[in-house]
């Protein structure tokens, strides 16, 4: 069964979630650091702020989210166990939020998922089932096996408990790096940028919230501009994680509230940016990890003399594939 659709919550209760989800994720969730790099930053002619949520526990932020909302399961919702569906990232860090709390964890992954990221899954224990071998879509699929067993629908991205856990990474950046002028998030779904959005209103007074997509997946920027939730059935970017096809209600609503702009980037100038972190910072990102970073780089936001926050957001990354990108 899905967790239960809410209304639109008010920021103030959001940002009390937040702060719930920091005490419910301390020494459980890792403090990811913060690296700066004197190269990167006189390429921008900024002082650059990277939260390196590619070393979180299962290798993204995701991680954050799934353990916030699992761990507040009733008790008999939790024995049953949980469900969810996912290209990777999600999928991982359910299986390992299941594996911290004894309970058993149910994924839909699509075949065609990089091999590390379905290997991981497994590893920490999940049963996994394919939903592009037998047609159904992978929501349907989750919804489906989630009746048929009782398990909790966990959701990727749309849920308060979510966006309050993924919002912890930029509470700490805040915390961490001191005021910012400028945070540069990656987006999927829209819920890091959702939480990092309510992070900046509490931590970080006149910090423009800015969310970064591929070309080929701009479904958040086409909705930020319109003011209507826009769709991208088949997202082409080899950032996987963010090939969802739009953002959700919850997202939606919270990025038009709080995040300042949205920009896309090609995937050369991931491959750039992944290049640029691996060689110069000797950090493994994965190619949606870089979107921000990528943003940067290609100048598409405004940031010379600026304090500028950018989310690594992960680092679960097919190397055959990455290295064969970076060769060409």
């Amino acid at each position: 069964m899905a967790l239960e659709v809410e209304a639109v919550p008010s920021d103030a209760e959001l940002i009390a979630r937040l702060l719930e989800a920091r005490d419910r994720l301390r020494g459980v969730a890792h403090r990811t650091p913060v690296l700066t790099s004197g190269t990167l930053d006189r390429l921008t002619g900024a002082r650059v702020f990277l939260k390196c949520e590619n070393l979180q526990r299962a290798g993204a932020f995701k991680f954050r989210g799934a353990f916030n909302t699992i761990s507040r399961l009733d008790r008999e919702a939790a024995r049953r166990g949980v469900i969810a569906y996912s290209s990777g990232n999600h999928a991982q860090a359910v299986a390992l939020a299941c594996r911290l709390l004894g309970l058993p964890a149910t994924v839909v992954m699509p075949s065609t998922a990089p091999a590390s990221k379905l290997e991981a899954t497994r590893g920490y224990g999940a049963e996994v089932f394919h939903h592009d071998r037998t047609g159904e879509a992978r929501e349907a699929m989750a919804e489906r096996l989630a009746g048929e067993r009782g398990l909790s629908l966990i959701p990727p991205f749309d849920h308060p408990d979510i966006v309050a856990g993924q919002g912890t990474a930029a509470a700490e950046l805040f915390e961490d790096a001191g005021s910012l002028d400028l945070l540069l998030v990656p987006v999927g779904g829209g819920g890091l940028v959702s939480g990092s959005a309510l992070a900046a209103r509490r931590h970080g007074a006149g910090c423009r919230v800015v969310g970064v997509e591929p070309e080929g997946g701009d479904d958040g920027v086409r909705s930020f501009r319109s003011g209507r939730l826009q769709r991208v059935e088949r997202p082409e970017t080899i950032a996987d994680g963010a090939r969802t096809p739009s953002l959700g209600r919850l997202t939606f609503e919270l990025i038009r509230r709080h995040v300042s702009d949205m920009t896309s980037v090609p995937d050369a100038a991931l491959v750039n940016a992944m290049r640029f972190v691996w060689e110069r910072m000797k950090l493994v990102v994965e190619p949606t990890g870089v979107l921000g970073l990528a943003a940067l780089l290609e100048g598409r936001v405004t940031a010379a003399g600026a304090r500028v926050g950018v989310i690594l957001s992960g680092g679960n990354v097919d190397l055959e594939a990455a290295l064969v990108l970076m060769a060409r």
